[in-house]
C-alpha cells in the first residue's frame, strides 16, 4: 500500500516539476494524472497492487471533498459578493462538458450498429 501512494506521490510531484519548468497552465497534479496514464499505457496493464490501492482511495474519496467544504465556508462572503459569475461559471461550464461528452461519444460509436440488429 506504501509503495502505491508513494508512487502516486511521485507522479505527482513529476507533474508538479513539469508545470514549474515549462510553465504550463495546467495543475501539477494534472499533469502527474497525465504522465501516471502513459506510464500505464505503454506498460500495457496494471499490477493487482495498484488496483487495491487506488480503489482504497476511490472507496474513501468523499474524505477529499472535506477540504474543499472548508474552503467554501472560511471564503463565504467572497462567495455571496460574487454569486452570480461563479453560478454562471457552474452553469456554462457544466453544460458545456455534457456537449464534449456527447461529441466524444457519438464520434466513438459512428458506424457502430444499434444493439439488437443482427444485419
Amino acid at each position: 500500500m506504501i509503495r502505491v501512494f508513494s508512487l502516486l506521490l511521485l507522479y505527482q510531484f513529476a507533474g508538479e516539476l513539469a508545470v514549474r519548468l515549462t510553465g504550463l497552465p495546467v495543475p501539477g497534479p494534472v499533469a502527474g494524472m497525465v504522465f501516471l496514464l502513459a506510464a500505464l499505457a505503454i506498460r500495457g496493464r496494471v499490477d493487482e497492487e495498484f488496483k487495491n490501492g487506488t480503489g482504497l482511495l476511490l472507496h474513501h474519496l468523499s474524505l477529499f471533498f472535506v477540504p474543499a467544504g472548508v474552503g467554501v465556508i472560511a471564503h463565504l462572503s467572497r462567495i455571496a459578493d460574487e454569486w452570480l459569475p461563479i453560478t454562471l461559471s457552474i452553469l456554462i461550464s457544466t453544460f458545456a462538458g455534457m456537449a464534449v461528452t456527447v461529441w466524444v461519444l457519438k464520434a466513438m460509436t459512428a458506424g457502430q450498429r444499434p444493439a439488437g440488429k443482427t444485419k
